[in-house]
């Protein structure tokens, strides 16, 4: 299915933030939106994480062993970890992407993920193609195993999601790229022998964009 999206976007390269101070910034993309398509890249304070938005911290058990530092995110899913990742956020009309549904336009707009994943050598597949089986829902994003959840050598790397209105859309998503000593951190690019810095992500992935979409 073509699909022309703008020639004109606006890339943000934010400093590293706080759990709410970087949910914040993408509520405003999105609360503000301008007209002209937004691709921003950032990363997060040492042990911050965030919630989904239909979860209460009350009900996760233990909650206080993650920290203080938090945010509940725009979109679903589960607790997701940070401080060791770079993060995305893409911010369009739903027109751009044509007729496609949630399910067509998620898996279209991480596809310059998978692309960044296999320029590092790796053979990046979904979920629902290689584990169909194992797919469940989990308080822990990086325990469940949703469709189109990114799956390297057999491992869940990363997250993604994504949060509609009537006329736009706002996904963003995780590359872990260092171990984290936390329980429920999901595997990271060293774990699978790529070691990256913050400053060396946001390149590739970049790149990634700018190919993959022209």
């Amino acid at each position: 299915m073509a699909t022309k999206l703008a020639k004109e976007w606006r890339f943000i390269d934010s400093p590293k933030m706080s759990a709410k101070a970087n949910m914040d910034f993408d509520k405003s993309l999105l609360e503000n939106f301008d007209g002209t398509p937004v691709f921003r890249l950032y990363s997060w304070e040492d042990n911050s994480f965030t919630i989904g938005r239909f979860q209460k911290l009350e009900d996760i058990q233990d909650i206080e062993r993650f920290g203080t530092n938090y945010a509940k995110r725009m979109t679903g899913g589960g607790l997701l970890l940070h401080g060791f990742d770079v993060s995305y956020s893409i911010v369009l009309p739903t027109n751009q992407l044509g007729r496609r549904g949630v399910k067509e336009s998620y898996e279209f707009l991480c596809q310059f993920i998978l692309n960044f994943y296999k320029d590092l050598g790796f053979k990046p597949a979904w979920a629902k193609d290689i584990l169909p089986n194992s797919l469940s829902k989990s308080p822990f994003c990086q325990e469940g195993f949703e469709p189109y959840d990114i799956i390297i050598e057999g491992k869940k790397i990363g997250g993604n999601a994504q949060k509609r209105t009537k006329n736009l859309i706002l996904q963003h998503g995780s590359i872990p790229l260092r171990k984290d000593k936390r329980k429920y951190s999901g595997y990271s690019l060293e774990e699978l022998g790529i070691k990256l810095n913050e400053k060396e992500t946001k390149e590739r992935l970049l790149k990634s964009f700018k190919e993959l979409y022209n």
